[in-house]
């Protein structure tokens, strides 16, 4: 067993296109790059047949707090994850979740009828990757793409960032969540591990998201545009200067963005350059049906 904190604890190993612990080899680049930020404000544990990973400074992330197995669920696995989750996790914070993951790139024949009929909603994202990007044809000349400075843009980011929630996400629960989260992307910033991208549109930000990179990967993250500004080419154009910036300043090789599997969005990544190169898997469960992350 090993446990580390930091941000190169995440790292992708050199060559081989695996974080490697003490007993599991992480093969899925969607969560190799998730724990380059779990790892840099908690903690990632491997147990040999399973990874530990542990956020105690926002027990509301739940995408911080779960427990990644290597193998997918098989039948009678349903009270077996839930009794690990609440060892590993639930003794050390309030947890009122589960969330598990598996390493897995494609499809599998997976046992996940016992946790659906157990309340669990069942994710399914792609992951898109690309070494270079295309200006986008609908490029939006009007806005000003620039990394966020002082606290005031920070600010108004978290506030994007909560406004655009999903309608499951309950406002102060999730407010608490992303503060936290987003001061952690600023730590991370200001370490020069990555940037926190605005596009301002008459002085207004309008949209916003995050890129960091280790090991030559750039990893996006949250990537949201005002309802009222979308359809204008303004995504497209924040990411492709984003990607630009990570090819160009912070020697990233190559990209990754994880999307829903339905999102519309992940059709705007692909007109950029990112294709489609894995399937990422993963399972949660909140106590009051209002997820806060």
């Amino acid at each position: 067993m090993y446990e580390k904190n930091g941000f190169t604890a995440a790292r992708i190993g050199g060559g081989e296109g695996h974080a490697r612990g003490c007993g599991m080899e992480i093969g899925s680049l969607g969560y190799r790059t998730d724990l380059f930020f779990s790892g840099y404000r908690g903690t990632v544990t491997d147990r040999g047949d399973y990874s530990v990973i542990l956020t105690k400074s926002n027990p509301g992330y739940y995408w911080g707090n779960f427990i990644l197995f290597k193998e997918g669920p098989r039948a009678g696995d349903l009270e077996k994850w839930k009794a690990v989750f609440d060892r590993e996790i639930k003794t050390r914070i309030e947890a009122r979740h589960y969330a598990f993951g598996w390493d897995a790139i494609g499809e599998g024949m997976w046992e996940v009828g016992q946790f659906i009929d157990d309340g669990f909603n069942v994710n399914r994202s792609i992951v898109l990757t690309a070494a270079e990007v295309a200006k986008p044809r609908n490029f939006n000349e009007a806005i000003e793409v620039r990394r966020l400075g002082d606290d005031a843009e920070w600010e108004q980011a978290t506030r994007g960032q909560i406004e655009c929630r999903e309608p499951c996400h309950d406002l102060g629960s999730y407010s608490a969540f992303q503060k936290e989260k987003m001061d952690g992307y600023r730590d991370m910033a200001d370490s020069g591990l990555g940037a926190w991208f605005g596009a301002f549109l008459g002085g207004e930000l309008v949209a916003n998201l995050g890129i960091y990179v280790s090991g030559g990967v750039g990893r996006f993250q949250d990537v949201v545009t005002d309802e009222a500004f979308r359809n204008r080419g303004i995504c497209g154009s924040l990411v492709y200067a984003a990607s630009m910036y990570a090819l160009r300043e912070l020697e990233a090789k190559v990209l990754v963005m994880v999307a829903d599997e339905d999102y519309h969005a992940a059709k705007i990544y692909e007109r950029l350059g990112f294709c489609p190169t894995e399937r990422q898997y993963g399972m949660d469960w909140w106590e009051d049906k209002r997820k806060p992350g």
